[in-house]
């Protein structure tokens, strides 16, 4: 058995490596045709060395990105030649690809950069991190509970841009000597000014309601998906309503493991497509696509699992459910928003009628959302997260002027690195 494991691995590695290669010239290729950033134009990085699986945690900021470079100068520093290939695509700044450690020396060299920022935890974060005259800033890809927000790796970084007040107070519990006043800076959820995007159907006086479940989970502690427990239930009792339009966006590995859930998603599907052929007016919305925004700011209500959802959510200000496992050995942070917020429980699922009426016209609701919006988001007015954002990044460069006067005579020395390593498609992921 031993052996068949080690033969295994091995197929697996060679695979991996044949597929790195084959990126990798596909790029270079490619690159013929590309022109990079001219030396001495790029004044901020984003430092991405993942590969494609963790592509979802930078894309969430290439509107905020993109904002930024209009003051800014602005490229992502990629290590992987399949995340590169995809950047070349889609990413709304330039993108370079710095395959190995020297080709990252010579970019330092060439580029004026005062801020790297970096949006996980990858192993070779540290590779960026040797190089001084520039601040290292962590900017995360999301807000949460979860233990990886409190990780003690912040304190590689030389400041974090954090959400709000609930962010200070995880990192101000779990790390010992972190200076929260020096090395954070508050800046909201930026993001959230740019969820928009074109509605697949034409707005009335229907109540939009998205349901957006997580997967059923790879083991009981993590077992918050709904669809089965919640799902149909909730869906048949809005779509009998006439007065409720759904966002139906399950999570793309839903069903993967348990059938029933499976069998209950394709049900769900199947009732959203025979309400629209008996009532095209009721346009319900089989949400597949892989753009995250407009579904949150056009909802009037959420329900969402216990998943990143909650807080992309929250950081709207607008009302929301959410679905209480029906699994008892699914883990619950009984600390921060999940203390207090709108549970749905699973018999509850058939009476969501009044649930949602409720969220959206009870005061005690609106004033307890406000309470943990500002908490974890601050104010969610538009163009305030931006704002806060761009201010942080001015207040980093400002204290980059003066350290920079206090050191203008000093020499930069260069050593060699005894890290230079190739990068392939199975590098060290990220975290999350």
């Amino acid at each position: 058995m031993r052996i068949v494991g080690q033969l295994s691995t091995a197929r697996r590695i060679v695979r991996n490596l044949l597929r790195s290669r084959r990126n990798r010239n596909a790029l270079l290729k490619r690159l013929e045709h590309e022109t990079p950033p001219a030396p001495g134009s790029i004044e901020i990085a984003v430092y991405f060395a993942d590969t494609r699986v963790n592509l979802y945690q930078i894309r969430q900021w290439y509107a905020p990105l993109a904002e930024l470079a209009r003051e800014h100068p602005v490229a992502i520093i990629s290590r992987s030649p399949g995340t590169m290939m995809t950047l070349l695509d889609e990413a709304p700044v330039p993108a370079v690809y710095l395959r190995k450690v020297v080709d990252l020396e010579q970019f330092v060299s060439e580029q004026p950069l005062r801020i790297v920022f970096y949006v996980n935890q990858n192993a070779k974060n540290f590779q960026m991190f040797r190089y001084g005259r520039m601040w290292h800033v962590f900017i995360n890809h999301g807000e949460s509970d979860k233990m990886y927000m409190t990780t003690n790796q912040y304190k590689a970084y030389d400041y974090a841009f954090i959400a709000g007040d609930a962010a200070r107070e995880r990192l101000a519990r779990k790390l010992w000597a972190y200076d929260l006043d020096r090395q954070t800076l508050q800046i909201g959820r930026p993001q959230a000014d740019h969820f928009a995007g074109e509605l697949p159907y034409t707005p009335d006086d229907r109540t939009v309601v998205l349901y957006a479940p997580t997967w059923e989970g790879d083991r009981p502690a993590a077992a918050y998906g709904s669809i089965a427990s919640h799902g149909e239930r909730l869906v048949d009792a809005l779509l009998a309503t006439g007065r409720h339009r759904i966002i139906y966006r399950p999570h793309p590995r839903s069903g993967v493991v348990d059938r029933e859930y499976r069998d209950a998603n394709a049900r769900i599907i199947a009732a959203l497509e025979r309400a629209n052929a008996s009532d095209p007016s009721g346009q319900h919305v089989h949400d597949t696509g892989s753009e995250l925004g407009w579904q949150l700011a056009a909802a009037d209500v959420a329900i969402t699992d216990i998943s990143a959802m909650v807080y992309d959510r929250l950081a709207t200000g607008k009302p929301l459910l959410i679905t209480r496992p029906a699994s008892p050995e699914a883990e619950i942070d009984d600390s921060g928003y999940l203390s207090d917020c709108e549970w749905l429980l699973p018999e509850q699922a058939a009476e969501i009628v009044p649930l949602v009426d409720r969220v959206l016209t009870s005061t005690e609701a609106h004033d307890k959302l406000t309470h943990w919006v500002q908490r974890y988001f601050g104010d969610t007015s538009p163009g305030v997260a931006t704002a806060r954002f761009h201010a942080a990044v001015e207040t980093l460069y400002t204290e980059w002027d003066r350290v920079a006067a206090q050191h203008a005579g000093d020499r930069v020395t260069s050593e060699s690195n005894p890290f230079d390593d190739e990068d392939d498609e199975d590098a060290a992921p990220g975290e999350e």
